[in-house]
């Protein structure tokens, strides 16, 4: 798109020379606009330019070259690539998810400014989803914990809110930091709260398995199944905002070995996942208090990634269906893109 600009010159002539210019140079505008006009309007070339003024084809140039320092000529260029709705669209047609929510930022704000306004959004946007006489099940984490703060009061009846997955380490039972997360979204709704008082990594496998089959166990893992909506993230390890279970000292070093050697794209809830998405026969994933993924796969779940180390684990979850909506910061939704569905 092209915008010429008239401006406008107040002669006033004082010894030859105008305020705000000389004669010569009012003259000079005006022929360069009348150029710039032949040229970006009526789509003429240099050359029939110079053969219907009489004038040389290097004129023409010089004349051009004018309008465009004076600032007489303003040049931008729409590219329907670069807008967050093609970008939404791109991701939706590719991995057949039923939503994609793309927030501005700006590149060189940095990632913590992206997330902060990806969980604003997201916070918002919750409000037109979780209704009265729902189930939400929430996974805890830095970018739900983020959302949480964010919230708009909205009243439900007969509302509740099921924690997905413990955050008890060998250092603490995580209490704190969960409980208020989850219980921040159930003030929120006035909804009933369901905590899930568990580690978030057994030991073994089989002690995880006894408990289990607790009845008070049963009860909330019944909820977690019934649930009508899952909120949630993507972990992943280097991430520029940390993934909190990487950080909080709820990993051993021969779980992050583990990873590495598996090449762990992500996880959700605790629960990890390759590459393409799959994430059976893991073994990690026998000692984890997430639930299966194949939950994330049957339930609407709404996942709100943000940050350029996350777009390796995001990308899997796509491939391996376990998401129903993505709301996403655009530099990362672009990366997306650019990696996985562009050649």
């Amino acid at each position: 798109m092209c915008i010429i600009s008239e401006k406008s010159f107040i002669t006033r002539k004082r010894s030859g020379h105008e305020r705000g210019g000389s004669v010569e140079d009012k003259e000079k505008s005006k022929d360069s606009l009348k150029v710039a006009r032949m040229y970006y309007f009526q789509n003429m070339t240099t050359d029939a330019i110079a053969y219907e003024l009489n004038v040389s084809r290097s004129t023409v140039s010089r004349l051009l070259t004018y309008a465009k320092k004076q600032g007489l000529i303003s040049i931008s260029i729409n590219d329907p690539d670069e807008h967050p709705q093609y970008l939404e669209k791109r991701i939706v047609e590719y991995f057949k998810i039923k939503k994609a929510h793309v927030v501005p930022v700006p590149v060189t704000a940095g990632e913590a400014e992206w997330l902060s306004r990806v969980v604003q959004y997201a916070a918002k946007y919750l409000n037109s989803i979780f209704s009265s006489d729902m189930i939400m099940g929430i996974a805890w984490g830095t970018t739900i914990s983020g959302i949480s703060r964010f919230l708009l009061p909205k009243v439900t009846h007969n509302s509740q809110i099921i924690q997905l997955n413990g955050a008890g380490n060998n250092q603490s039972m995580g209490i704190e930091y969960a409980s208020e997360i989850i219980v921040r979204f159930a003030q929120n709704y006035q909804a009933v709260v369901n905590l899930f008082p568990v580690p978030t990594f057994f030991d073994f496998a089989s002690t995880k398995q006894a408990l289990w089959k607790e009845r008070s166990m049963q009860r909330l893992l019944e909820l977690q199944r019934r649930a009508d909506l899952l909120l949630y993230s993507i972990g992943a390890v280097n991430a520029g905002v940390p993934s909190h279970v990487y950080e909080a000292g709820y990993l051993e070093k021969a779980d992050f070995l583990e990873i590495k050697r598996l090449a762990l794209a992500g996880d959700i809830a605790t629960v990890f996942f390759r590459e393409d998405g799959s994430f059976q026969n893991i073994p990690i994933n026998n000692r984890t208090s997430g639930p299966g993924l194949s939950l994330f796969q049957e339930k609407y779940g709404i996942c709100v990634v943000s940050g350029f180390a996350k777009t390796k684990g995001l990308a899997a979850a796509l491939r391996g269906g376990l998401l129903s909506e993505l709301i996403v910061d655009e530099p990362t939704a672009r990366k997306l893109v650019e990696d996985t569905i562009q050649p």
